[in-house]
């Protein structure tokens, strides 16, 4: 609170990004292979690893930086494990030095046209692989003792409110912000720092694969937000590591957010948030509002919705 906290370098450290073959990942394993640091993602597509691992390869600045790429899934915790191990082969079984949870996808639909699997998919790309990779790391952290380590978990705006269109999507998110929560306290046991990142609208190819499916009035009440790329993405998530900061935020709405919901966590700056705070007992009911009657609007439209698609037959 007082600027007393050494700041958080990532020259020669090992950091392992999951999703790191594309959107936020990509861009943040680009970013950390500039600052020096030795780079492991993972993914599930081969092809796209390697176009991945040859773009980080041209961020080099050592020609001592290790840079590996593996296709392993992340949706159990005998999968998390397996694909940690992996890493840290090329590292001597040491475990890294900075964990960036960035894997993860969505598909929008409303709540009474989603199947069985929507629900459980929305729970496991959403959470699960972000979840089981924490709990591999923080035991593989906790036995070689490495303090000063960090596991980062990504979240969303949506992790802080939510609205129609999104009940795959954001329960799971909400659940990440409790689990680091949890992990923020728990983790001071072992000198490890647990950060989570609420980001806003990413364009990128898994929000063009979202749009295929998100309802029109889900699109149109977005319609305000101005989005953001991943580059920008990844320079606000690593600014926020880099200071210390337990929640990460990026954008005034969901500074906002975060303010109205902010609970039990550590203030970082007691005027600005405070400034927040009184922003946010305003703006967010006034928001919530007019979220709600573009919702009611559309009710005739949902009800034809439905109709041509059978829900009712």
């Amino acid at each position: 609170m007082f600027g007393f906290s050494k700041k958080w370098n990532p020259d020669g450290k090992h950091v392992y990004v999951t999703g790191g073959s594309s959107g936020l990942g990509l861009s943040l394993a680009l970013l950390l292979a500039e600052k020096g640091a030795h780079i492991s993602i993972v993914a599930r597509n081969q092809e796209k690893l390697d176009a991945a691992l040859g773009l980080i390869e041209q961020k080099r600045v050592s020609p001592s930086q290790i840079f590996k790429a593996y296709s392993h899934p992340l949706d159990s915790g005998s999968a998390a494990t397996e694909a940690l191990e992996l890493v840290c082969a090329a590292h001597g079984g040491e475990a890294p030095d900075a964990v960036f949870s960035c894997a993860g996808s969505s598909r929008p639909l409303f709540f009474v046209e989603m199947e069985e699997k929507d629900l459980l998919d929305g729970m496991t790309n959403g959470y699960w692989v972000q979840a089981w990779t924490a709990w591999a790391a923080a035991k593989k952290m906790v036995r070689q003792q490495k303090k000063g380590a960090k596991i980062v978990l990504v979240s969303s705006t949506l992790g802080l409110m939510t609205f129609l269109g999104y009940a795959s999507y954001s329960p799971p998110k909400h659940a990440l912000r409790g689990l680091a929560d949890t992990l923020q306290s728990e983790m001071m046991l072992y000198g490890i720092d647990v950060h989570i990142y609420f980001p806003a609208t990413m364009y990128t190819p898994g929000y063009d694969e979202e749009e295929k499916s998100k309802p029109a009035i889900t699109k149109k009440i977005e319609s305000t937000d101005e989005g953001q790329t991943p580059e920008k993405a990844a320079q606000v998530l690593y600014k926020g590591v880099v200071n210390g900061h337990a929640h990460i935020t990026g954008d005034l709405i969901t500074d906002l957010f975060s303010a109205s919901t902010r609970g039990a966590v550590k203030r970082r700056n007691w005027l600005l948030e405070g400034l927040y705070d009184f922003v946010a007992y305003i703006a967010v009911p006034v928001w919530r509002s007019d979220v709600d009657k573009q919702v009611l609007a559309h009710r005739e439209e949902h009800q034809q919705y439905l109709s041509n698609k059978g829900f009712f037959s």
